[in-house]
């Protein structure tokens, strides 16, 4: 069992000095323009940053460089419906400790629906596929049910999760159970690097929050966050945010 104080996927680094131009696709976009080194905590790292900046794509380059394919991986699936990944995953170089996690996962919300679809075409032929799924197809389950047992059935512990939005398909209070699961996955030696916009999933204490703009790149604490305060000046007083707004 590797200690707690190493991580599976250190750090990532963008190999500047590589990329003839900064002005076309993808190193135009704001995420990349800025990145020299991310430096991964050993349990979770959140990466923040506004749509349309790039978020995905990085994520999308990371799994691939670990291995995954753009889509959706683990040891049970590596399918594509659609090759649109870009070239930043050749421009990037992973630092990894020597001991490797017993698998990983790679969750896109945006593929969730392939997914299912995929374990449809394998339970005709490896009977057990349900079993990791509340025993049942994830097509024939709520949407936060299937992103749920997906969670408690198929993740498990010395593992490492790029996850993209798990927030997608859950409540506030759904949101709340998926923490106690991280937590779980955490003190048994799994390492998570996750996008998410929930200021609740932001709140695990173990871990590190790197936040993006269209100028910075930069560490910060959970209560500086752009979520964090968004949500609160909203809830302090949303019937003044509604007319800032223009809302009557």
């Amino acid at each position: 069992m590797p200690p707690m104080n190493n991580s599976y996927i250190q750090s990532l680094e963008l190999q500047r000095d590589t990329i003839d131009s900064f002005e076309n696709y993808p190193f135009n976009l704001d995420v990349i323009k800025h990145l020299e080194k991310i430096d991964f905590h050993k349990n979770v790292t959140f990466i923040l940053w506004e749509n349309g900046t790039g978020k995905s794509t990085l994520l999308e380059a990371l799994a691939i460089q670990y291995w995954f394919n753009p889509e959706w991986w683990s040891k049970n699936f590596n399918f594509t419906t659609q090759d649109t990944h870009s070239e930043l995953s050749e421009k990037i170089t992973l630092a990894k400790w020597f001991i490797r996690p017993k698998d990983a996962y790679f969750l896109r919300a945006e593929s969730f629906y392939n997914l299912a679809t995929n374990i449809d075409e394998l339970e005709k032929d490896w009977w057990w596929m349900y079993d990791y799924y509340w025993w049942k197809s994830l097509h024939a389950q709520s949407h936060w049910e299937s992103f749920f047992s997906l969670f408690l059935h198929r993740f498990f512990w010395n593992w490492i999760y790029i996850l993209d939005e798990p927030e997608a398909a859950l409540s506030p209070e759904k949101q709340l159970a998926f923490l106690v699961r991280l937590d779980e996955l955490v003190k048994k030696n799994s390492q998570f690097i996750i996008i998410t916009h929930s200021p609740i999933i932001l709140s695990y204490p173990n871990s590190k929050i790197i936040e993006i703009t269209d100028t910075w790149i930069s560490e910060v604490n959970y209560k500086d966050t752009k979520h964090f305060n968004t949500y609160k000046m909203f809830l302090d007083n949303p019937e003044y945010m509604l007319k800032k707004l223009g809302i009557y």
